[in-house]
């Protein structure tokens, strides 16, 4: 999903330019005097994929001076910039620290077709890589003196921690209901996203006059976030991990219901789903004591390719499609035509087509 090819060449150009800055301030900024942890921390660097969430910061940024209007003066412009892409960099960092976190919980061995933290250097040292990199997200942040994107950085945080914590509390949880899912990936992964989009508002100076953006910039951003992890689940559930370059499955494995799960669950008849929600609460268990795992891990395929068999799917993606038609069609209500703001289309057009 490289946003880069779908839009014009001077902002592809300037995209690709401050992505670029992004990247040496986040490596900067968690580079240590100590080698062994510069050995850990260069792991980080296969898990970067397309940074995502600094794009969504700055596309935000640029649709938003696209609909000011009016001179601009060239030091206010750049000095903006930079702080963007300073902000850019700290969600990067808070998103990486995510993902170390994650594998841990899934107990994930690949990631971007390399072995996780966890994998190589074991639970306690990704451990304390997330921890590194979210301590270096808050000192990054408190380098712009803004204390509004201070607060946003960490009650997103927070948000995202009860989000996890929540889907802890629901694993095993076999009657999960649309409206608790959806309250998870709210907080767990749509609210950084959000916050990705409101960033640039919250760094200005008239940022109360533009209440009416940020939010705007806000439901777009929510809306792409919960899409994104929509079809996240759906790969985890019908993808290869050769294609989705990280494990998949885990979430069966570990007895998280997701949205896929629940509607080819509710396709079931009785007894058929009470036979099948008793293979995966052997799964999330562990299996029967001395069971082989190969047989689990047998177990839990047969129980993919049926999923892969059914519509759940596709009624997933469909709903992933309605939700990124709606957050499209409310941006482009609330902000002026520009080429970054339907280069934010462009890049929420490309959510469904992941693993594709």
């Amino acid at each position: 999903m490289r946003i880069q090819q779908f839009l014009p060449d001077a902002l592809a150009a300037s995209l690709d330019q401050r992505l670029q800055h992004v990247d040496r301030l986040f490596r900067a900024e968690l580079h240590s005097d100590l080698a062994p942890v510069n050995e850990l921390a260069s792991h980080v660097e296969r898990f970067r994929g397309k940074m995502l969430r600094p794009t969504l910061l700055l596309l935000s940024a640029e649709a938003l001076e696209a609909g000011q209007g009016g001179a601009v003066d060239a030091d206010a412009a750049a000095a903006r910039r930079s702080r963007e892409d300073v902000a850019a960099a700290v969600v990067e960092m808070v998103h990486m620290a995510t993902l170390v976190h994650d594998d841990i919980l899934d107990e994930a061995s690949v990631r971007r077709g390399g072995r996780t933290i966890n994998a190589l250097q074991g639970n306690e040292a990704a451990v304390m890589l997330g921890d590194y990199l979210i301590s270096h997200a808050y000192h990054l942040c408190s380098g712009l003196d803004c204390a509004p994107l201070s607060r946003l950085v960490a009650s997103t945080t927070n948000t995202v921690c009860e989000g996890e914590l929540l889907q802890l509390h629901s694993r095993g949880d076999l009657g999960l209901s649309h409206r608790l899912y959806l309250e998870i990936v709210a907080r767990k992964t749509a609210s950084l996203t959000a916050a990705c989009c409101r960033a640039p508002v919250v760094l200005r100076d008239d940022a109360a006059a533009l209440h009416r953006q940020e939010q705007a910039l806000g439901r777009f951003g929510r809306k792409v976030g919960i899409a994104f992890q929509m079809m996240d689940d759906v790969l985890d559930l019908v993808g290869e991990e050769g294609a989705v370059g990280k494990s998949v499955g885990r979430d069966l494995m570990k007895g998280k219901l997701t949205l896929p799960m629940v509607h080819w669950l509710e396709s079931l008849e009785p007894a058929a789903r009470a036979a099948v929600e008793a293979r995966v609460r052997a799964l999330s268990a562990g299996g029967e004591a001395g069971a082989d795992p190969a047989a689990a891990e047998a177990d839990a395929e047969h129980l993919r390719d049926s999923v892969r068999g059914s519509d759940a799917a596709a009624r997933t993606r469909d709903a992933a499609e309605d939700l990124l038609a709606s957050a499209m069609r409310q941006l482009r209500e609330a902000l002026p035509e520009s080429e970054p703001r339907e280069a934010l289309c462009a890049l929420a057009a490309q959510v469904t087509r992941r693993g594709r």
